[in-house]
């Protein structure tokens, strides 16, 4: 049996996510928005539960492509409030749209990826925790980015979610130091 982060449970699903994807470094600026996106989407939530509805998601973001949803009007934020294969939230529907906006706005001046990693040095922080327990669930480098994007006019991206954004994107190997992911993500450059 291999050792894994207790949260992944036995959901063959999840067991995958965390196998293949949570934790390994993401530079990948639309990735990291689709991911950023995402996040704000499980506020209140399981992440399972947005997992599971990832595909639809993708299917109804045009792809999590920036370009094609920062056009998104009125009548396009309700064909999608629509879709019961997505969290059917006003809220953050509209968010995600003025957040495609921003990225593009980011991405223009700065390069979206660059702006997020230099909240960690350009560089996965590389954490030992022997339990979950020890995890944290937000940390300075998550407030600050949280601030940085709230002040960009971002939603949904306090300290917590930007943390497990911050988890998931490989910013932080928070793999506990048991697991069978924690010493191949700890290598320099790591890529999974």
């Amino acid at each position: 049996m291999t050792d894994r982060c207790a949260w992944c449970g036995t959901d063959p699903l999840y067991v995958a996510y965390h196998d293949t994807e949570w934790g390994v470094p993401e530079h990948d600026p639309r990735a990291l928005w689709e991911k950023l996106v995402l996040d704000g989407f499980q506020a209140g939530l399981s992440w399972i539960t947005i997992l599971r509805k990832r595909d639809a998601f993708r299917e109804e973001f045009d792809g999590f492509d920036p370009e094609r949803v920062a056009r998104w009007d009125a009548a396009r934020i309700d064909r999608a409030l629509q879709n019961p294969g997505i969290i059917r939230h006003r809220g953050k529907i509209e968010s995600a749209v003025k957040g495609a906006r921003l990225f593009l706005d980011i991405e223009a001046r700065d390069g979206f990826a660059p702006f997020l990693w230099s909240f960690v040095g350009g560089q996965p922080i590389q954490n030992r925790f022997a339990g979950m327990a020890d995890v944290p669930t937000a940390t300075p480098e998550s407030t600050a980015m949280s601030k940085a994007l709230k002040k960009r006019g971002f939603n949904f991206c306090g300290p917590v979610i930007v943390y497990a954004f911050m988890q998931a994107t490989g910013m932080v190997n928070d793999h506990v130091t048991t697991c069978h992911r924690h010493a191949p993500l700890s290598r320099p450059q790591a890529a999974g």
